[in-house]
């Protein structure tokens, strides 16, 4: 008869071996042990990267007469004066005129930045795998990818609504997360603050084909579901931490305004196709703001747009009228790097344009936020795009 119980070893004798379960107790220790060891150094030399700030910038305070600013998004937000080399968009920004080309936070600083405060200038950032592994370990994040910008603008090129918060793939580039630890260290600032939301482009511009043959498509549900998502999460993130600050969710534009597809699309029933998939899609993120109408705005980029350049006619061909800017300056929906284009030579927004939106964006934060702010006139405007 065999005994199911392992026999103690007698006194002096070790067992040939040991019972499984002890067997497993003992590589488990062996391998925490090995863990451990390994850990050690690799905390040290994570600790010494450090988060790759210049001393004392990430607890930098806000003026109290200021409101503080920051930005989760995209090409459509990442700065052109960053000189820095950044993975995901892999060139010098602002066009052959970049020294005076302005991003909308650029022309923002330049015109309110007494009452609007985005940070410092700052070239602060770490490869994405340091900043991961800094997390990883409880450090102080680093923002990622590294870029010379304003402190609390997160936004950098190439970015899609996994970069939020760092989902499908969207690891390295955890805006939100990152934001929001930077926010921790000054959050009596963050009452009074605002954080803007302006990304969604690089998920949705791409299916403009689709958008043109069948608006209602699983793909650009989808597109446009996981956009939702991923921007609740980030602004659940936001107020678990900082419940009184405000989010302004910025919608999306029609791409087939975009220069670049004037010789397609030219038939009434295409655009009619694309415009009813882009309005269910901003209704979507329109939605968002419903919810908490007390500290979440929308702003609709497409119908401001349309009121300063117009649309296609209904064949689709391109009617667009000019948008004023002083007694002498036409803004014309064209791509170019001089600046009576809405659009730069690679198609983002030029100073016009970007000083136009920064104009409107102060009258949406007075009116829906009642923010203490300024009107931009549009003096103000013209001087700041004629340099």
């Amino acid at each position: 008869m065999v005994d199911d119980k392992q026999s103690e070893p007698r006194p002096g004798h070790t067992s040939a071996k040991p019972a499984p379960g002890r067997r497993l107790r003992r590589l488990g220790i062996l391998a925490a042990g090995a863990a451990l060891a390994l850990a050690v150094p690799a905390f040290g030399t994570v600790a010494l990267w450090g988060d790759g700030a210049p001393s004392g910038t990430t607890s930098y305070q806000v003026p109290k007469k200021a409101i503080p600013m920051a930005v989760l998004g995209d090409s459509n937000s990442h700065s052109y004066q960053d000189r820095s080399a950044f993975p995901l968009g892999g060139s010098e920004r602002g066009g052959a005129l970049r020294q005076t080309t302005l991003q909308w936070t650029e022309a923002l600083t330049r015109l309110r930045g007494d009452e609007i405060d985005l940070g410092p200038w700052v070239l602060w950032g770490r490869p994405w795998w340091v900043a991961w592994a800094r997390e990883l370990v409880g450090l102080q994040p680093s923002r990622a990818p590294k870029k010379e910008d304003y402190l609390y603008n997160f936004a950098n090129s190439g970015a899609g609504c996994r970069h939020l918060i760092g989902e499908r793939r969207g690891q390295p580039f955890r805006q939100a997360p990152r934001l929001v630890a930077l926010m921790d260290q000054q959050p009596e600032q963050w009452r009074r603050g605002v954080v803007v939301i302006s990304i969604g482009p690089n998920d949705w511009n791409p299916w403009l084909e689709l958008q043109s043959r069948d608006p209602s498509a699983p793909e650009l549900r989808n597109a446009i579901d996981y956009c939702s998502q991923q921007i609740r999460a980030a602004i659940a993130l936001i107020h678990a931490s900082h419940p009184s600050t405000r989010i302004l969710i910025s919608g999306l534009g029609n791409e087939a305004d975009d220069p670049e597809n004037f010789d397609k699309y030219r038939d009434g029933t295409a655009m009619a196709n694309i415009r009813k998939a882009l309005a269910g899609a901003n209704a979507e993120l329109r939605k968002i703001a419903a919810a908490d109408p007390l500290r979440i705005a929308y702003v609709d980029y497409n119908e401001w747009f349309i009121q300063r350049w117009g649309q296609r006619g209904p064949d689709g061909e391109p009617t667009y009228k000019s948008a004023a800017i002083g007694p002498t300056l036409r803004i014309t929906n064209t791509a170019g790097d001089e600046p009576h284009n809405a659009l730069l030579g690679d198609h983002h927004g030029g100073t016009a344009l970007n000083a136009m939106w920064a104009q409107s964006l102060v009258q949406w934060l007075r009116e829906s936020f009642a923010l203490p702010l300024t009107p931009i006139s549009d003096k103000e405007v013209a001087r700041l795009v004629a340099g």
